[in-house]
């Protein structure tokens, strides 16, 4: 009953909110109006103040591990597998700083804290890096998206029915992430562990091989450990959060990208009328090669206390209009753009107590209805199979 109640009011806000105004047509403002709102201290970057973060995210992670280690109480384990688990996410969105360039304005530091955040918890850092800057370039896109793309019903209708249950079938695109980096989404090809995929030009190569070995030395740095101190331990001290931490990754892209996707589709045509705009209303994607096209399709989501332990990654909008601000510069910037987007920018439901339990309602009813988009149309919006509903 609460989980039915949950869905009927994310529904109930996403549905209000597509009647404000004509989602097909150009806000009135340009990106640039949008910039010159942002307090000029946003777009600084301090390679101290992130290294902070990064201290501090690694002596809660090494701190939990020996505490853990040492009680080794059934009792306690569930519970330092997800405290644990949300710090490995927090250290992922570190690492995805530095792929944005926002941590630092190095790139070398930005590389070398990169891939020791992201090869810790298996990520091929310059792999994820590449394919999420396709992502925010193409944001929306039916054909060039990256992560949680819009599926077309033609596309749908050819998937298998073991591929359809494991998209949108809870526990099963919880752990959609790592399959993700093997083999990317349905209708695509290559792997973000491979040179020579299609993700990656010519010039990648070489980091995209660097990082693959940086992942294949955590790997067997994780086996090693097995041989050592007995695989049972490594799994409960790094296996269970490392599925934890998938887990919130993988229901982050639902919630944030797949869901707020509610409009899908601007034709070029559409585009080449709305392009001097540079920028698009929530829920629509782009055709065209416009950078911020789909930057305003996306939602901010409020993830109650866990706001400030993975580093207010909650605030979408912001960050994929402006990806270069670092992440402690993210709310502010939020706060103070949000009198130039007025009604483009719809408030997040706020969570109810400290953990974002109604998120969960917003992913069940985005599971459960947002199955595929029409082939045609300027302006198309999620359409339901109810075989599969």
């Amino acid at each position: 009953m609460r989980q039915q109640e949950e869905e009927a009011a994310a529904k109930a806000t996403e549905d209000s909110s597509r009647f404000l105004f004509d989602a097909g047509k150009p806000p009135p403002f340009r990106i640039g109006d949008v910039r010159a709102a942002v307090p000029p201290h946003c777009w600084r970057k301090s390679p101290l103040r992130s290294l902070s973060y990064v201290a501090r995210d690694v002596a809660v992670v090494a701190g939990l591990a020996v505490a853990a280690a040492a009680l080794d109480s059934w009792a306690l384990w569930p519970i330092y597998w997800a405290a644990q688990g949300t710090m490995f996410w927090a250290l992922f969105v570190l690492g995805h700083d530095c792929g944005h360039g926002s941590f630092s304005d190095s790139a070398t530091l930005n590389s070398a804290v990169g891939h020791l955040l992201h090869s810790f918890i298996l990520v091929p850092y310059h792999g994820w890096r590449i394919s999420h800057r396709t992502h925010h370039q193409n944001h929306g896109h039916i054909e060039r998206d990256e992560s949680w793309h819009p599926i077309t019903e033609r596309l749908y209708r050819q998937l298998e029915p073991r591929t359809k249950k494991l998209r949108f079938t809870v526990p099963f695109p919880l752990l959609a992430f790592p399959v993700y980096l093997w083999c990317r989404s349905p209708g695509k090809n290559g792997s973000h562990f491979l040179p020579s995929s299609d993700l990656f030009g010519p010039k990648e190569r070489g980091d995209v091989m660097l990082s693959t070995t940086c992942w294949c030395v955590m790997l067997a740095s994780l086996l090693a450990m097995a041989c050592a101190f007995g695989p049972a331990q490594v799994l409960k001290l790094y296996g269970a959060p490392y599925l934890v931490s998938n887990q919130l990754i993988s229901s982050q892209y639902c919630r944030t990208d797949r869901q707020a996707s509610k409009i899908t589709r601007v034709t070029m045509a559409a585009m080449q009328r709305n392009a001097a705009m540079t920028s698009a209303s929530p829920g629509t994607a782009a055709r065209s090669g416009a950078t911020c096209a789909g930057g305003l399709t996306t939602v901010d989501r409020d993830y109650g206390w866990i706001n400030r332990i993975h580093h207010d990654i909650g605030t979408h909008v912001i960050h994929h209009l402006f990806p270069q601000i670092p992440h402690y510069h993210l709310v502010e910037a939020t706060e103070a753009a949000r009198p130039v987007l007025g009604r483009y920018y719809r408030e997040p439901q706020k969570s109810a107590g400290p953990l974002p339990l109604h998120l969960f309602g917003v992913l069940l009813r985005s599971l459960r209805v947002d199955h595929f988009v029409s082939d045609h149309g300027d302006v198309v919006y999620y359409q339901t199979d109810q075989k599969q509903k």
